[in-house]
């Protein structure tokens, strides 16, 4: 992240604030609202497309949206490490319908279950070693897969835009639509207040009403289904006999839950870009949340026999739109979520909106969480590798995606998966970015205490790695100036941690192209260093001025300060430019 100026956001409400109930209550609804369509339909999908019956069909879709419930409240509220802390909607995911029906088919359910439950493993072991993979899982892969979801679902929302039944005039799908498209577009850029805020349900509502005029919406739908009810099928139980169909399907399913999970990292940075009024360094610890939080989702996806879940990347559209990222929003969206899996009469009214203009709301909302992916990869400092590494993957995804490249050879390759634009095009990213890290020059590193007497020794092999490449007094001087603030400055983060705490310090410094990066990994602190020289130049009453000094004397030096936290880890990356090359 560059040290740039603060950007201000048009945020309505923070994620620590509390909006009015019946504020909150609404947009919660309305979010609730329109997601729940998806949520039923994954599993629908799945299970028709298998051949299940009935039964089995009623107890996934209960459970995916009770599931779906309580995940989202777990992403918000944050119950220990488990969850992000922020407005992440949690539903059944799409990427998984294809290696889910061939399970459901070759198996049944309990093979399914047995599936999902073994493969969400890997996403706790993802989430608890989520530094391990900080150079392969970066914003620039997750802006890009992020950028490829839009490419991915769009030429389903396409299609559900013509979609009508037999006898109505042809003329009902688009004008529903485009009513819906006008009515979101209008209010959102033209209104002021609290108007803004309702205008995707007022959208909605709107084309609803003109679909109505058609005979487009379902109301047989809804005089058929009861008040209150639960599932007419049981539990499938878990398949433990691990033969040939589950070793043959366990690689694909743990390739597919990897991609999302990517995709819920994506997710997570957005959805803090867009909840803070100031920009913030991205929390990883929040990060690690909202995967360990995805894959308690697929847990109990799998331990109920349903389809695993995921992040719903409309959550961060919405909240782009609306300017409302309080977390009280997630715990009424997945309390809504949970009863409404106890009433299928309120389900059949949310599923009894047309195709059209559930697909004119998703197109507005997927628009903008492309632009969303794009601001990422542009953050994350888009120079020549970054760009390169985002274009490249995200036409290859859209190419696969449009089957126009080379089908005859890889429409069938891992069980159909390259089909997905977002995973091509995630798998690329991946291999360019793994590409750069592994024929980068090979780096120098250091371990030490985690103490103001390791200092000459730091100093030392600072100078010894300017040395190596040749480098004048004036750029030795640099680095050794940015490595002694850098470790002054966290030095001070750790005044208040009791002398028994085993601490460490470890430096990596490498070259790139005519400058340095100096990463620094210690012990974890509590305030984000790039936070803190992003305020630099604002009242700082009760910080040291010796801190202050260090911060803006590393401010000086550095191009870039990047301050990544985790759970028990810290990793300032500093890069420092060659006189002259700015």
């Amino acid at each position: 992240m560059t040290n740039q100026p603060s950007i201000q956001h048009h945020i309505r409400y923070e994620a620590d604030e509390k909006p009015p109930p019946a504020l909150s209550f609404g947009l919660g609804l309305q979010l609730a609202i329109l997601c729940i369509a998806g949520i039923v339909l994954t599993p629908a999908i799945v299970v028709r497309a298998a051949g299940g019956d009935e039964a089995y069909l009623s107890w996934a879709v209960f459970a995916a949206v009770a599931i779906s419930g309580a995940t989202t409240i777990v992403q918000a509220v944050r119950v220990g490490r488990i969850g992000a802390g922020y407005v992440l909607l949690m539903g059944t995911s799409g990427a998984f319908i294809a290696v889910c029906v061939t399970a459901l088919a070759k198996g049944g359910p309990a093979m399914l279950a047995t599936l999902v439950v073994i493969s969400s493993l890997f996403q706790f072991a993802l989430a608890g070693r989520l530094s391990l993979f900080r150079r392969i899982l970066t914003p620039t892969v997750a802006g890009t897969v992020l950028m490829l979801i839009p490419v991915t679902v769009m030429p389903i929302i396409f299609k559900m835009l013509s979609q009508s039944p037999e006898g109505v005039a042809a003329t009902g799908a688009p004008a529903s639509a485009l009513v819906t498209v006008l009515v979101i577009l209008g209010i959102a850029l033209r209104a002021r207040g609290s108007l803004r805020l309702w205008a995707p349900v007022i959208g909605v509502v709107t084309g609803s009403v003109v679909a109505g005029f058609f005979g487009l919406y379902d109301v047989d739908r809804i005089a058929r289904a009861s008040w209150i009810g639960l599932p007419h099928g049981d539990w499938p139980g878990f398949d433990l006999s691990f033969g040939p169909v589950f070793w043959a399907l366990l690689p694909a399913f743990v390739f597919v839950t990897l991609i999302g999970a990517i995709e819920t990292i994506g997710d997570s940075v957005a959805i803090q870009r867009v909840s803070w009024r100031r920009p913030r360094a991205v929390d990883y610890r929040s990060v690690q949340g909202a995967v360990a939080a995805d894959g308690t989702g697929n847990l109990l996806s799998g331990l109920a026999g349903t389809v695993p879940n995921t992040t719903y990347s409309t959550s961060i559209s919405v909240t782009e739109l609306t300017g409302v990222a309080a977390r009280s929003i997630g715990v009424i969206i997945g309390v809504i979520f949970v009863v409404l899996a106890f009433l299928p009469k309120v389900l059949a009214l949310v599923l009894a909106v047309p195709d059209p203009v559930v697909a004119a709301y998703a197109t507005v909302l997927l628009a903008m969480l492309f632009m969303v992916g794009l601001k990422i990869v542009v953050q994350d400092g888009a120079d020549h590798r970054n760009s390169l590494i985002a274009g490249v993957s995200f036409w290859i995804g859209v190419g696969f995606q449009s089957g126009v490249i080379f089908p005859e050879y890889f429409s069938g390759l891992i069980g159909g998966l390259l089909q997905n634009g977002m995973t091509a095009g995630g798998l690329v990213a991946i291999f360019l970015t793994l590409a750069v890290e592994l024929t980068e020059t090979r780096p120098r590193r250091i371990r030490t205490k985690f103490d103001l007497s390791a200092l000459p020794e730091i100093r030392m092999f600072l100078n010894d790695f300017s040395a190596r490449h040749g480098w004048d007094p004036e750029m030795t001087g640099r680095i050794d100036a940015a490595g002694e603030e850098t470790l002054l400055t966290l030095l001070g983060e750790e005044d208040a941690r009791p002398e028994q705490d085993a601490r460490y310090f470890q430096i990596i410094a490498r070259k790139e192209d005519s400058g340095a990066i100096l990463e620094f990994i210690a012990s974890t602190s509590e305030e984000n260093l790039q936070d803190r020289i992003a305020l630099l130049g604002e009242p700082t009453a009760g910080a040291p001025v010796e801190r202050e000094v260090s911060l803006r004397l590393l401010r000086h030096l550095a191009s870039t300060v990047n301050h990544q936290q985790y759970h028990g880890l810290d990793i300032v990356t500093v890069h420092i430019d060659a006189p002259g090359s700015r």
